[in-house]
């Protein structure tokens, strides 16, 4: 499912190690090459197969469908802060902000997750000539999808061949990913809100958790991510592990020549 947690979603956050570990110069390239890398970009090609989910059947219709009842619930909203009647919270302020222009983006890249397997990555002009919305309302949907989090966007580049020396780059087209967020779900109406799990069923998943979380952690780095991330961000990810892993062997070797100074020292003393 597009909207469940999944392997994909552990890997987002390994992406923000991988751009910590590479951190732009002031130009916003990963190298001082001046090439127009925007900050946070992936490498197109390294992190697309777990970034990107095959919808289920029917899964983008039932998404459209939240989008649009939530799009009803922030009218109502900005209907009562105009009033006075109450003030709004942070998320609803949030939802508040979602507009007519954003849930056709959305349907957009919807459709282009039904027909490519969850494969999105549209560029702003396409979004524009799609949906007959101006390349500046289009940015604007994306934004407001972001932030609500009907969505995740991760920025690309590619590398390309210079007559210079060292590696060039060179932006491309965003990749996307169409979530149900969590914040909507007290707007639905009752039958689209999902079913609550039987106690019986919510016990074994928190049991499955548990028991989980203490195997993972009896993994090393190395190990970790290889089994939670795979593919070739794994690979990366794996390398960065083993020299984690590599670092802690080498501070843990022989602590005892340590101690014994400690306690000589302190038998001096006395």
């Amino acid at each position: 499912m597009m909207g469940t947690i999944t392997i994909g979603d552990a890997a987002l956050k390994a992406f923000g190690l991988l751009t910590r570990e590479r951190a732009p110069a002031r130009s916003g390239a990963l190298h001082r090459t001046g090439a127009p890398v925007l900050r946070d970009s992936l490498e197109a090609g390294t992190f697309e197969e777990v970034f990107w989910t095959p919808p289920g059947k029917g899964e983008t219709d039932r998404l459209l469908h939240v989008a649009r009842k939530t799009l009803d619930a922030a009218r109502r909203l900005r209907r009562d802060a105009r009033s006075g009647e109450r003030t709004l919270t942070v998320v609803e302020r949030g939802i508040a902000q979602l507009t007519g222009s954003a849930v056709r983006v959305f349907e957009e890249l919807l459709t282009l997750a039904r027909l490519n397997r969850g494969r999105v990555y549209p560029s702003y002009d396409y979004l524009a000539e799609a949906t007959g919305l101006g390349r500046a309302t289009v940015g604007r949907a994306l934004r407001i999808l972001e932030a609500i989090g009907f969505l995740v966007r991760q920025r690309r580049f590619n590398r390309v061949k210079s007559d210079g020396p060292g590696p060039r780059y060179v932006q491309t087209s965003n990749a996307y990913r169409p979530l149900l967020p969590g914040s909507v779900r007290s707007y639905l109406p009752r039958w689209m809100r999902p079913a609550p799990l039987p106690d019986d069923v919510a016990q074994h998943h928190a049991d499955h958790a548990l028991e989980t979380n203490a195997m993972l952690k009896t993994l090393s780095c190395r190990e970790l991510a290889q089994i939670t991330v795979g593919g070739p961000l794994g690979k990366i990810l794996a390398k960065l592990g083993e020299t984690i892993d590599r670092t802690e062997r080498e501070a843990q070797i022989d602590p005892q020549p340590l101690t014994d100074s400690i306690n000589m020292g302190n038998a001096v003393l006395a």
